[in-house]
């Protein structure tokens, strides 16, 4: 695990770090410290009560971004049974930055895509930070399409700091291939679920992200652009991106006012980065109950009303 600590949960951290070392002085020198334990835990379950009850938005895309938070591959090993992921786009190449496969949840045969981040160096290298070339959602596309050959539900994780914008990825349609997504996503008659389960930027995450169903994780965000990148753009300075994340309506509670998602899981105390197996079984129960329910509308029904969704974003009368 990375010892990445955000600010505000540094006094947590530390409180949990004495907890540990009076634990293992204790067993050490045969000695009891049981009051002093319980007394330090009571404060730090209050401590962490009070942080995340009252976490600003710029802190909660901190926490999306924890290097510890669960990854796409790490629900499919909590959630999932005989997951086979396959690989390419039949065009150009194969891209790590995007897993897609088959597998069970629960009793239901899916196809699942997400966007892949990395912890090592060797590894987000390999992954490209998340960022999907072009050649990733064509690879998408071509499991979606496939798992409507076969009547098969999707379920998309985002988890994205955008698409990459590298020379190679434009001059292969980095632009057409996402609208390309949204296109085909809006029409494919399956039931489609999208989670946003950390990092939800851009086009990079809208190529994945057209669903029946818009399910987002407490700590996470969505948003055209980054906060970074907002700040950079509206204040001159990135620096300022805590002042953009909140004007920019980032978080969750913001996003289900709007109308552009349907629901927020809650995560476990102290958030996914530190309950993954939690997080997991609160994430796998959601879907199981959004798909039973979407299987009951008759193909044409879902589209239908896939489309008269996202047609309504964005429209208000004044």
């Amino acid at each position: 695990m990375n010892n990445f600590v955000p600010e505000f949960e540094k006094p947590i951290v530390e409180i949990e770090r004495r907890i540990a070392e009076l634990r293992e002085y204790s067993s050490s020198k045969d000695l009891a410290f049981s009051r002093e334990i319980e007394r330090l835990e009571a404060k730090a379950r209050q401590l962490r009560q009070e942080v995340y009850s009252s976490l600003t938005r710029w802190q909660r895309v901190q926490l999306a971004r924890h290097p510890n938070r669960p990854y796409t591959l790490d629900y499919i090993r909590l959630m999932m049974t005989d997951f086979i992921e396959l690989h390419g786009d039949r065009l150009f190449a194969d891209d790590p930055a995007i897993v897609a496969g088959i597998g069970t949840l629960g009793t239901i045969r899916i196809t699942l895509i997400g966007h892949q981040k990395a912890r090592e160096t060797r590894e987000k290298i390999r992954r490209n930070f998340g960022m999907p070339n072009p050649e990733g959602y064509r690879k998408a596309l071509r499991l979606m399409k496939m798992a409507a050959r076969f009547s098969r539900p999707v379920v998309c994780l985002i988890d994205t700091p955008g698409a990459y914008p590298g020379l190679g990825a434009e001059e292969r349609g980095q632009a057409e291939a996402i609208a390309r997504n949204l296109f085909e996503m809006a029409r494919l008659p399956v039931p489609i679920v999208v989670v946003i389960i950390g990092d939800g930027a851009s086009g990079g995450a809208l190529g994945i992200g057209v669903g029946d169903r818009i399910l987002m994780l407490e700590n996470s965000w969505y948003s055209v652009i980054s906060p970074e990148g907002c700040a950079a753009i509206l204040y001159r300075d990135s620096a300022n991106a805590h002042i953009a994340a909140e004007s920019m309506k980032v978080a969750p509670e913001d996003l289900l006012k709007l109308g552009i998602i349907d629901r927020i899981l809650r995560e476990p105390e102290g958030g996914a980065h530190n309950d993954h197996a939690g997080t997991a079984g609160i994430l796998k129960e959601a879907l199981l109950g959004e798909l039973e329910e979407l299987a009951a509308l008759p193909r044409e029904e879902l589209v239908r009303r896939r489309i008269e969704k996202f047609a309504r974003m964005g429209v208000w009368n004044e």
